[in-house]
C-alpha cells in the first residue's frame, strides 16, 4: 500500500507547472504595452525646407502635414483645412501640447495661414515649423 501511494507521489511531481511562468510573462506584457509612449506620424512624406536655427523635435507633440497638393493630414487621413480646428480641439482638450505644423516648401502662404490659424484657434499653446537642418 505504501508502495503505491509512493509511486503515486512521484507521478504527480514528474511535470513542472507553467502557469506562474505565464502569468509573470502576460503582465510583464501588459506592463510594457501601457507604459509605451506612442508618437502620431502624419502619415504622408513633406519636402520641408531647411533653417539654420532647427531644434529637434519634442515627443509629446501633435504633427500636422501640410502637402504641395493642399492635403492637409493628421495620422494619415486627410483632414482638410476645415478638420483643423474641430480635431486639435478635440486632442488639446486631454491636455495641452504644442502643435508642430510639417509643410511642404511649395505650399501656398494662404493656406499655410489657414491652418495656421486653425490651430491657434483650437487652443493650440505653441504652433511651430518644422524644418530641416541645414
Amino acid at each position: 500500500m505504501q508502495q503505491r501511494l509512493g509511486q503515486r507521489l512521484e507521478q504527480q511531481h514528474q511535470g513542472i507547472d507553467m502557469s506562474p511562468l505565464l502569468d509573470v510573462v502576460f503582465i510583464l506584457l501588459i506592463f510594457f504595452i501601457v507604459t509605451t509612449v506612442f508618437v502620431r506620424e502624419t502619415g504622408v512624406e513633406v519636402d520641408k525646407p531647411q533653417a539654420v536655427s532647427a531644434s529637434q523635435l519634442q515627443q509629446l507633440v501633435i504633427l500636422v502635414a501640410i502637402t504641395d497638393n493642399g492635403g492637409v493630414y493628421y495620422d494619415g487621413s486627410n483632414i482638410g483645412v476645415e478638420g483643423v480646428r474641430p480635431t486639435l480641439e478635440q486632442l488639446l482638450r486631454e491636455r495641452a501640447r504644442p502643435v508642430v505644423l510639417q509643410v511642404d516648401k511649395n505650399v501656398p502662404a494662404d493656406l499655410l495661414v489657414k491652418v495656421l490659424d486653425g490651430a491657434k484657434l483650437a487652443g493650440a499653446p505653441q504652433v511651430s515649423l518644422a524644418t530641416v537642418a541645414q
